[in-house]
């Protein structure tokens, strides 16, 4: 194999993998669930992205954005898809997961008081604790997982619940499924009396 051979194969292979980092950052940058204020209602509305062709268009020529759902569809289907210049001027500020990120940042947990920190992984979600609609405010509270509320009324829910972490969440949600098998740990009030020993 000649030096020259060697040289070409190395440089195809740099060429390629070049091309894999642009698609694999369009893809990442808009890969996921989002909310986008709908330029028709300008309410919320929840949306993704086709990432396999934006990132297709970005090792081409340039990125070129198209939804591939949207929570107004298939009513509104066939709309001009203008919410998409929100996601190419701030696509991290549209991700579910950013909106979360940033609303748990500096809250600890309601129940445990523990603090809730940076997300590093979604696998363990935190939670939420509030009332079961978030339009009837009046309604018993409950907990569920943060990624559980549909995108379009994420904000609504955020500025209705307060903040579980991960942990409690799972345990609640194991009490919900399976309430026989929970047995709640009784409380002892402490009288002083006989001699000064706590009954």
């Amino acid at each position: 194999m000649t030096i020259n051979f060697v040289l070409i194969i190395a440089t195809v292979a740099l060429c390629i993998l070049y091309l894999l980092i642009i698609a694999g950052r369009a893809y990442y940058r808009i890969s996921g669930p989002m909310v986008v204020t709908c330029p028709e209602t300008h309410q919320p509305a929840a949306v993704a992205v086709d990432a396999p062709h934006a990132a297709l268009t970005a090792v081409i020529d340039a990125t070129e954005l198209q939804l591939k759902r949207c929570s107004r569809w298939p009513e509104r289907q066939g709309c001009g898809q203008e919410c998409l210049r929100q996601i190419e001027v701030a696509p991290e500020d549209c991700m579910v997961r950013t909106i979360l990120s940033k609303w748990y940042e500096g809250k600890s947990c309601v129940l445990c008081g523990t603090p809730i920190g940076p997300i590093h992984s979604w696998d363990h979600k935190p939670g939420l604790i509030g009332p079961l609609s978030t339009s009837d405010t009046s309604a018993a509270a409950t907990v569920s997982e943060c990624t559980a509320v549909p995108a379009e009324h994420l904000q609504e829910a955020l500025d209705a619940c307060k903040p579980v972490c991960w942990s409690c969440e799972v345990t609640e949600e194991f009490r919900r499924r399976n309430p026989g098998l929970v047995i709640e740990k009784p409380t002892f009030h402490l009288h002083h009396g006989h001699g000064g020993r706590a009954v």
